[in-house]
């Protein structure tokens, strides 16, 4: 038994905060019953669960790395019809949701992901993820600069958390610099800089928790593999997946004891995370 708003969560509707709005909206039913009260609990195998009057299908799990460029946003839509990220992952079939936001002029790594529950963990201030930026900047940060980045800098929400921050590079009038901070506040690297006089002419995201940007070209994807994943995982505190297939190739049968096979892979089955026709090696 889950609550209702972990199991829209986990089925890629939202995340687990929008799915909370979405029950007492009273959008959601279970075995024919309107739910407008949070704390509901339902088996996804024994009740019928619908959004809107149409019924809820757990996808399995995908998880995409994508190099955003610059000029794209981070948004489902977009009324202005300017370029998306979704634009650049429309042959995954799955109903994915960034992690967090770039702003269109920052580029880099950008997580994309049906597993609302952990997207959910990844975004909260609570578990603390780090995320690292490089930043050109006009100008090199002095000493006192360095020091108010590291200390917290007044913004219009507050004093930021301390953040990590070193020079890597500087030349005549720029220099190139690292940023590491675990909060997510509407373009908060920018306004760091900015605040202590040294602003980004340019903003990339290299690290994202464990997950590292490499050399992945500009607007390309690449699904994560299995130690990925479960690294995520453990930097929110979620158990590990125990063989479940991720990375979006439900087609691959699970590889556990044959004793334990047909029962793990008929519950499986019975979930969609790999259809009827998987056989058994």
């Amino acid at each position: 038994m889950e609550r209702l708003q972990k199991l829209l969560a986990a089925a890629g509707i939202a995340s687990r905060r929008k799915a909370e709005l979405l029950i007492l909206q009273g959008r959601v039913a279970m075995d024919g019953r309107t739910v407008t009260r949070l704390g509901e609990k339902a088996d996804p195998l024994q009740s019928e669960i619908t959004l809107d009057g149409r019924p809820l299908r757990f996808q399995h799990k995908v998880y995409i790395l994508l190099n955003k460029p610059t000029g794209t946003i981070t948004s489902l839509a977009d009324p202005f019809r300017r370029p998306l990220v979704m634009d650049l992952v429309r042959e995954v079939k799955e109903n994915l949701r960034p992690v967090g936001r770039l702003d269109a002029d920052t580029e880099g790594l950008l997580l994309l992901t049906n597993d609302g529950e952990l997207a959910y963990r990844l975004t909260h201030p609570r578990w603390g993820v780090e995320k690292v930026y490089h930043a050109q900047v006009k100008g090199k940060p002095g000493a006192a600069a360095l020091r108010r980045l590291r200390q917290g800098v007044e913004l219009a929400e507050g004093i930021t958390a301390p953040a990590r921050v070193k020079i890597l590079r500087a030349q005549t009038g720029t220099a190139l610099v690292e940023m590491s901070i675990h909060t997510g506040w509407r373009r908060q690297v920018r306004r760091m800089l900015e605040a202590v006089g040294h602003p980004a002419t340019s903003l990339r995201r290299v690290q994202f928790g464990p997950l590292r940007l490499g050399n992945l070209p500009r607007g390309k994807w690449r699904r994560l593999n299995p130690v990925e994943v479960e690294a995520l995982r453990r930097a929110v505190g979620k158990p590990p997946l125990k063989n479940q297939p991720v990375g979006g190739e439900p087609e691959r049968a699970l590889r556990l004891t044959r004793p334990a096979f047909r029962q793990e892979a008929q519950t499986r089955i019975r979930r969609g995370v790999f259809p009827a026709r998987a056989r058994t090696r």
